[in-house]
C-alpha cells in the first residue's frame, strides 16, 4: 500500500466523517443512518480507490500533453525552426487543439459493427490507462504494486493488438481491416522480443514486482550495463509498440488512408492518437524502471523528480529517432522484429542467465 494511497483513505474518512456529522444534525434518522453508512470500511475503500484513480487519470492526461509538447519544441529544433507558438512557451497549442477535435461531429459508418466501433477505441484507451496505473513513480507513489505487477503490466499490454484489430473489423471498411491486420502483426512481431527482454531482467533481479527491481539495481547496477543488448532492443521495441516513426505504417496518413483509424474522428480519434503518446510514456517508464535505476538517484533530490527526468529524456531519443529516420515498409518492420530483434532478445536472455549462474549477480 502506497502513502498516497493511506493519506487518502486518511481524507475520506474525514470528510466523510463531516458528512456524517452533518447528516446527523439534521435529526432525521433515515438521514443518520445513511451517514454511518457512509463511514464503513467498503465505502472509504471505495472512495479512495476513486480518488486515487481520477488523480492518476489527470495525472496521465497531463504527461500527454507533455509528450506532445515537448515533441513539437523538439522536433522544431531538429527542423530549424520554432515549433508551436500559442500560449505559454506553445503549451496552450496542446488545448487548442483538443478543443477543436471535441468540437468535431461524431460519424460512425453505416454499415459498421456499431458496438465493436465505440467499444474498440475506449477498449484501448483503457487498456492503456491500466497499464499507467501499473507503473510506479517511485516506492512511495504508486496505484498498485502486487509481486506479479510486471506479469499484469504484460498481459494488459497484449490486449493493444486485439483492440486495433477489433477496430479495423468493425469499421466495414477494407483499408481500416488491412490496417488493423497490419497494425497487429506489427505489434506481435515487436511484443516478443520486448517481452524477453523483460524476462532478462526478471532472471537477473529475481523479482517481478516493479520496485524489488529497482531496489535490487539501486544496491548493485543499473541493468543497462550488463544487459545493454537488451536495453537497445527494448528500446527499439519500444519505438514500434507506441507506433512511432520510422514504425507508423498502422496510423500513417499516407498508408491506407490512416490506416486502422481511418473511420475515426472527432474526440475518438483524438483519444486514439493521446493513446500513443500515454503508451510511448508507459514504455518509457518501463525502460528507466528495467535498465536505468527507476527512481534511484541522489538522495537530495525527489525520487519522483528523479525518476521523471530519466523518462523525459528517454522520450528524447524517441524524438531524435523520428527526426532522423524515415519510414519503412512493413514487411521491412516484420523482418526487424522476427530476424533481427528475437534473436538480439534471445542472446540477451542467455546472458542473463550465465550471470546468474555464474554468480555474478
Amino acid at each position: 500500500m502506497s502513502n498516497l494511497y493511506i493519506e487518502l483513505t486518511n481524507f475520506t474518512e474525514w470528510l466523510l466523517g463531516l458528512v456524517a456529522a452533518l447528516l446527523d444534525w439534521t435529526k432525521l434518522g433515515f438521514l443518520s443512518d445513511f451517514g454511518e453508512w457512509l463511514q464503513t470500511a467498503p465505502v472509504v475503500d471505495f472512495v479512495s480507490t476513486l480518488l486515487v484513480a481520477v488523480i492518476f487519470l489527470i495525472t496521465a492526461m497531463m504527461f500527454g500533453l507533455c509528450f506532445i509538447w515537448q515533441e513539437r519544441k523538439f522536433l522544431g529544433r531538429f527542423m530549424d525552426r520554432r515549433g508551436t507558438q500559442v500560449g505559454f512557451l506553445g503549451f496552450f497549442q496542446n488545448f487548442a487543439d483538443g478543443i477543436k477535435v471535441i468540437l468535431k461531429e461524431h460519424i460512425v459508418p453505416k454499415d459498421s459493427d456499431h458496438r465493436l466501433f465505440e467499444m474498440a477505441i475506449f477498449a484501448y484507451l483503457a487498456s492503456t490507462f491500466m497499464l499507467f496505473g501499473c507503473i510506479p513513480f517511485s516506492d512511495n507513489f504508486y496505484v498498485i504494486d502486487v509481486d506479479l505487477a510486471v506479469l499484469l503490466g504484460v498481459a494488459i499490454f497484449a490486449f493493444g493488438p486485439f483492440s486495433i484489430l477489433i477496430g479495423g473489423w468493425s469499421s466495414n471498411n477494407k483499408f481500416t481491416l488491412i490496417g488493423g491486420m497490419r497494425a497487429a502483426a506489427q505489434l506481435i512481431a515487436l511484443e516478443i522480443p520486448l517481452l524477453l527482454c523483460i524476462v532478462s531482467v526478471v532472471v537477473i533481479t529475481g523479482d517481478l514486482s516493479f520496485v524489488g527491481i529497482v531496489t535490487w539495481q539501486e544496491e548493485n547496477i543499473w541493468l543497462i550495463v550488463p544487459l545493454c543488448i537488451g536495453a537497445l532492443t527494448f528500446f527499439i521495441a519500444a519505438v514500434g509498440e507506441s507506433e512511432r516513426i520510422p514504425f507508423d505504417l498502422p496510423e500513417a496518413e499516407a498508408e491506407l488512408v490512416e490506416g486502422w483509424a481511418t473511420e475515426y474522428g472527432d474526440v475518438r480519434w483524438g483519444l486514439q492518437m493521446a493513446s500513443d503518446y500515454f503508451r510511448a510514456y508507459i514504455l518509457c517508464g518501463l525502460f528507466t524502471m528495467l535498465f536505468l535505476g527507476g527512481w534511484a538517484g541522489p538522495e537530495f533530490i525527489w525520487a519522483e523528480a528523479w525518476y521523471l527526468t530519466k523518462v523525459f529524456i528517454v522520450f528524447f531519443f524517441f524524438i531524435w529517432v523520428r527526426a532522423a529516420t524515415v519510414r519503412i515498409r512493413t514487411d521491412q518492420i516484420l523482418k526487424l522484429g522476427w530476424r533481427r530483434l528475437l534473436p538480439m532478445a534471445v542472446i540477451n536472455l542467455l546472458i542473463a542467465v550465465a550471470l546468474k549462474v555464474t554468480g555474478v549477480f
